[in-house]
């Protein structure tokens, strides 16, 4: 059975009095451990398709499951904890709090699910990402690298079953790009998680176990 699956998802959008077709019947099914990739031109609707894949954002018509649950027919009061559980979330511009350190940063998720081991779990995944000298530095105080890296921990404190990230390494140099895709994929990989991560670069979509092109509101074959 898929981790996710979603049928005949569609969306678009409304641009004065013209509506724009921006995904037209996905059919998408992600397998448990698995790491798929979305590419496409820009405008092409990767973004769209991972905000609906996670319940950020709600499809015009079709439906996104979650094993055999429909998580397009929920509330946002009971997408919260399938959110905080079931997903970890890694953007291209790191969103994490300023006023926190990188470990109250990485604690957060665990401790909204009040896990006791909140901080154990957060020092040991700073210090696999080699952060251990970085626990009370603050947001401004590290490198784009490094607030990644934190933005990852955070992602994996709960152990979630999908890993959804849109151009993780997008405001990276391509060193840091590496050693954060690196880490990502190895974290995933321990966890057995399912990875479905937005980006252009083709180096990237070469580690994939599969890659999917989004053009003109449809998948096309790669």
């Amino acid at each position: 059975m898929p981790v996710i699956e979603s049928r005949k998802l569609k969306k678009s959008y409304r641009l004065q009095a013209r509506e724009i077709l921006i995904l037209d019947e996905i059919d998408l099914a992600v397998e448990s451990g698995e790491f798929l990739v979305i590419s496409g031109n820009s405008g092409s609707g990767k973004t769209t398709l991972l905000s609906l894949l996670s319940g950020l954002d709600r499809p015009d018509s079709g439906s996104v499951f979650i094993q055999d649950k429909e998580i397009s027919l929920l509330s946002e009061e009971e997408m919260a904890p399938l959110r905080n559980r079931i997903f970890g979330f890694v953007f291209q511009s790191f969103h994490l709090i300023p006023s926190l350190t990188a470990l109250e940063n990485v604690m957060l998720p665990a401790e909204l699910c009040k896990d006791s081991a909140a901080r154990e779990k957060a020092v040991r995944l700073l210090e696999r990402v080699g952060l251990d000298q970085r626990h009370a530095n603050f947001p401004p105080q590290l490198s784009g690298g490094e607030k990644q890296r934190v933005a990852i921990c955070r992602a994996l404190i709960n152990d979630p079953k999908i890993i959804f990230a849109d151009e993780p390494t997008g405001n990276l140099d391509s060193e840091h790009s590496r050693a954060v895709l690196d880490i990502l994929c190895n974290l995933q990989e321990e966890q057995h998680a399912s990875l479905i991560l937005v980006t252009h670069s083709t180096e990237i979509a070469a580690r994939a176990d599969r890659v999917i092109r989004l053009k003109d509101g449809k998948i096309q074959s790669v």
